[in-house]
């Protein structure tokens, strides 16, 4: 699965301080202050039987709507750049840039939670998910069969969106943690676009 549904991530982070009220409040109480966010994540995928099968960690910035930059930087450094038309997607490694235009990329993926917030409840089934590990949960579910994955899991804390997980179609879960999170921070622009390196393939909607 593409590293763009991860993306969900630029949208759940950084929550204001939170108020009183279920978790599902303090989330809708996030999409109507929040448009821009920056912080650092790290991440664990574990296979259907609870395995540990990557591990990496990275930092990322975005602001409303569709812009979005999402950097790996350990183990495999990967660069993932929304400019608010198309999602660009670099391989250092590979030197390999595969773009796609934003609407088409994001459609009902985990990443139409940042993309559209005045959509977010078309997209997907909001719901609380209880008390675990210290954090409110909110469950968030796709309406749509095609999503390609099962669901989104957001654990709030009192500084907001704190954990986060992720569950496929094939019972692989991402677990995601945050830190150094800033809310609202002054960004110009230029973290959002993106220009090919010279000698990279491009492949996609060019």
């Amino acid at each position: 699965m593409l590293r763009l549904l991860l993306i969900v991530l630029l949208s759940l982070c950084s929550l204001p301080a939170l108020a009183q009220g279920s978790s599902l409040e303090r989330f809708q109480t996030y999409v109507r202050t929040t448009q821009a966010a920056s912080a650092d994540f790290d991440q664990k995928v574990y296979d259907r039987t609870g395995k540990l099968v990557q591990e990496s960690k990275g930092n990322f910035a975005f602001l409303r709507p569709g812009r979005f930059r999402w950097t790996y930087a350990k183990p495999n450094p990967q660069l993932i750049v929304g400019d608010g038309e198309r999602v660009w997607v670099y391989d250092e490694d590979l030197k390999q840039v595969t773009v796609r235009r934003l609407a088409r990329a994001l459609g009902a993926s985990p990443a139409a939670l940042l993309a559209g917030a005045a959509d977010i409840e078309k997209a997907f089934d909001l719901s609380d998910a209880g008390d675990k590990d210290g954090l409110a949960w909110v469950d968030a579910k796709p309406r749509e069969k095609e999503a390609g994955f099962e669901r989104v899991k957001l654990g709030l804390g009192t500084s907001g969106v704190e954990a986060m997980e992720l569950v496929d179609h094939f019972g692989q879960t991402t677990k995601l943690k945050f830190s150094s999170i800033v809310r609202n921070p002054k960004l110009d622009g230029s973290e959002f676009r993106f220009t090919p390196p010279k000698g990279a393939d491009v492949l996609g909607d060019k």
